[in-house]
This record gives C-alpha cells, structure tokens and sequence, in this order.
C-alpha cells in the first residue's frame, strides 16, 4: 500500500470482517472477578444437567425424529408454514413415536424454544444443541435456560386478558422470580401477589403517561377501583413457569425447582455483572448500551450484552436493538448486530425483516447466514459485491468516527476489491451516504501522497456529483 502509482496499488485480499469484528480503537485493561458460586444447595451442573434433560427428553425425542425424518430431500421435509407442524407431518410423528398430535405439537414447540430444532423458512433442521446433548451438560442446560426465558410462549396466555396487562405481568415476573429464589422455599401465592401488583404499580409509573393537551377539569376521584384482576394472570404465569419446569405449585404456595433456583440465580449474577462493570449498562435504552460496549473487548461486551437482555423481555430487547441499528451511526448499527448474535435464535423473524433495508442488508444476510451455520470466516460469501463495499464503507464510517488514522489505513485491507481504483470506482457506484466523509478521512490518514491524492480525488467527485 505504498506504492506512489495508485493504479498499480494492490489490496491484500482477506476476508471481509464485521464492523464489530474491527480493531477497536480504545482497549480496556480486563479486571479478574472470582468465578461466582451458586448460593448452598444448589446441585452441582452434572446434576442440573441431568434434570434438564430429563425435563426435555420429550422434545429431544421429536427433535430426534424431525433429524431423521425431516431432513431435505426426504419425504415430508417442510414441516408446515412458519415453523408449525401440518396436520399430515404431526399425524406421521404420532404414528411414528405412538403419541397423540396434541402431544407432537406440544413437544414440537418445546424442541424449537429450547433450541433442539431450528426452523429456517420452510426447513426444519437439528438445532447444534441436539447433536450435543448426550455429551455437553453445558449445551443442555444452555438449551434449558432458553426455554425457561421463552416461559411466557409455552403456555397459552389466559383468554379475554388485555395484552397490555399480560405484557406488564411478564415485564414484572423477574422481580417475583428473584423473591422467590432469596426466598429458598414455598412462598405463598397471595404473598406473590402482592408483590406483583406494587410491580405493576412501578411498571405503570415508570411510564409516566403524561396526555398532551389542555388540563381537564378536576372531579373528585371515585374509590380506586383495580384495572385488571392480576390473580388470574399470576396463575397463568406460575402456571407457564411450573410447564417448562422452573418451580412447582400447589396447596396456595409456588416452589422453585432446583433448575429454577439456579437459572434464576445465573440471571441475577449477570446483572450483577453488568452493574459492576466499567460501563454499567444494564438499565440503560439499547442505544446508550451499545455505546456503552464500545470500548469494551468482545468477551466483555458479549457479558454486558447477556446481563442487559437478561433484565428484560426479550421481544422487546431484539425491537430496541433493531430500532437503534437503524440510526445514522455505523458503529451503534455493527454491535446491534453483534448483540442479536447473543440472542440467537428468538431474533431470527426480526432480522429477516429487515434484509431489505438498504443499511441493514448486509448486516442482516451475515446474521442470518452465521445463523444458518455458516463459518464466520466464510458467511461473507453470501453478499454481494454491492454489499461488500457498502458494508466496508459503513465499517470505515465507523472507524472514522470512533477510531484512529491508523485502523483507517488498515481498513484498506478488508476491501474485497483487488486495487484501490477498483474499490473507488465501486465506493462511488455503492451510493452510500457516508462515502465522501469516508474517502476525506482516508486520503488525510494515508502515508502514501499519491493514493491519497486520489481518494481525495475521488472524493471530490462524489460530492460534485461528476466523473
């Protein structure tokens, strides 16, 4: 790259990387934390493990036929629209397995929330998580703990209930989890109530709904009257948990398992991770986390990423992160990416809905061919040239703002074009709005005069629009 020819400059051909997978400009000294210990009696993870799977060993064994029976270029490979059994696939499972489709359905579900089965358009498919689970306790209990987030999806919700009532008992539910882990043992359901309803009330307030326009009349207040009966909700919610095996409920009291206690546990200490670190983000809107991780290496921002979805509903989560990828910042765009990484699966919809958004394709086709099973290496094969480059400038935007001359400089490298003419050309073609911000960065870092030149030539011509 220093040639003083530019038209003979060649560009080291390497791998397309992910904005996130730049040199960060600022690193941070890494602090050393004691591994934490589950509280005492909690049953070591072999232990844990061995519950899970026994809790799970239904939906493994569908997971199981859907491996053998499933497979492309098999007979009966779709296994119906958006993931859902068709009648016929359900009816042959049953015969297969000697249980009702009512049953397959239901352990169909369990299998896809707990990752077991993966579901990509029309193709089912064994999630990684089966082909270890004989061998990996970690992968099963991973495999768990998914499906214990995804609790509010296991269960039918309770007919005629506002959704915006069962959105704040699921928004709630963490804070009655957590009472019942310090708790340690039988809490009486109308103790929980309690709790949830102030829950509710903070919920409610947070919100602060202000209406806009002129004041109303006062009246005088009629006696409070409650919104919706929240006992209802709560059984439905003790009821959801005890389906996916989190705790047990009976005679008036709820009752975390072992699996519960620990899982509860593990969400806890990621919160307190996240609120003793450097950035401390874990309360903070999507946008000022991602912000927040900036400066972080990749293992400690991927730990703020799990603390920060953790103390939130994860639907909600992935809308945030999509919402603030969609902001004019290149460098907030790449770690929303990297932050739906960690949610995996559960965000598969969302980013498939946003492949056609011009900024976000590129980030959205390598999300989604990682997630097929691609190497990260090589998921850049799945864009095309177009996309490249407009992936590379919207990284250089980043580093351009966030970063150092000397990141810029190397950057040149990740181009996927073999010569700098080459990449100006398409660069210019690509039409992305940071592009004559990007090639006036690079012509100011670059050592080399008669590149630089150039890109500042180049430059030029973008914003004038000529030739």
């Amino acid at each position: 790259m220093t040639s003083r020819n530019p038209r003979d400059s060649r560009l080291r051909l390497v791998s397309p990387r992910s904005l996130a997978a730049a040199p960060r400009a600022v690193t941070q000294r890494r602090t050393r934390r004691p591994a934490p210990r589950p509280p005492e009696g909690t049953p070591p993870p072999a232990e844990l493990a061995h519950m899970a799977r026994t809790g799970l060993s239904d939906a493994a064994r569908v997971a199981r036929w859907a491996d053998a029976a499933l497979r492309p270029g098999r007979d009966g490979a779709n296994p119906g629209g958006k993931g859902a059994l068709s009648d016929a696939t359900a009816e042959r499972a049953a015969a297969d397995l000697g249980l009702t489709p009512v049953q397959v359905r239901a352990d169909w579900d369990t299998a896809r929330l707990a990752g077991l089965i993966e579901v990509h358009g029309d193709t089912a498919r064994p999630g990684w998580r089966l082909r270890a689970w004989s061998r990996d306790d970690s992968a099963v209990l991973r495999g768990w703990v998914a499906l214990f987030d995804a609790w509010s999806l296991a269960y039918p919700e309770p007919m005629a209930r506002e959704p915006a009532a069962v959105a704040e008992v699921v928004s709630a539910m963490p804070q009655v989890l957590s009472f019942l882990q310090l708790s340690a043992g039988p809490v009486p359901v109308d103790q929980l109530l309690d709790l949830l309803g102030q829950r509710v009330t903070e919920l409610r307030t947070e919100r602060c709904e202000i209406p806009y326009g002129p004041e109303p009349v006062p009246v005088p207040e009629p006696a409070e009257v409650p919104d919706a009966p929240l006992a209802p909700l709560l059984e439905w919610a003790l009821h959801a948990l005890a389906s996916v095996g989190a705790l047990t409920c009976g005679e008036g009291q709820a009752t975390l398992t072992p699996l519960g206690s620990w899982a509860v546990w593990v969400k806890l200490e990621q919160i307190c991770v996240a609120a003793q670190s450097p950035a401390g983000n874990i309360e903070q809107p999507a946008e000022d986390m991602l912000r927040g991780c900036a400066q972080l290496r990749p293992n400690a921002a991927r730990a703020e990423y799990r603390a920060w979805l953790a103390a939130r509903p994860v639907g909600g989560a992935v809308t945030e992160l999509i919402d603030a990828a969609r902001g004019e910042d290149a460098l907030t765009r790449g770690l929303a990416f990297e932050a739906l990484r960690v949610v995996g699966a559960p965000a598969e919809p969302d980013v498939r809905a946003v492949v056609e958004e011009t900024p976000l394709r590129p980030y959205a086709l390598l999300w989604l061919a990682e997630h097929d099973g691609y190497d990260p290496e090589d998921a850049h094969e799945v864009l095309t040239r177009a996309e490249s480059t407009w992936l590379w400038v919207d990284t250089a935007a980043a580093v351009a703002d966030h970063g150092e001359a000397p990141l810029l400089v190397r950057h040149l490298e990740s181009a996927v074009q073999p010569t700098v003419p080459t990449l100006l050309d398409e660069v210019r073609a690509v039409g992305h709005p940071r592009t004559v911000q990007v090639l006036v960065a690079l012509a100011a870092a670059h050592p080399d005069p008669a590149l630089a030149k150039a890109v500042r030539r180049a430059a030029f011509q973008v914003h004038t629009g000529g030739s």
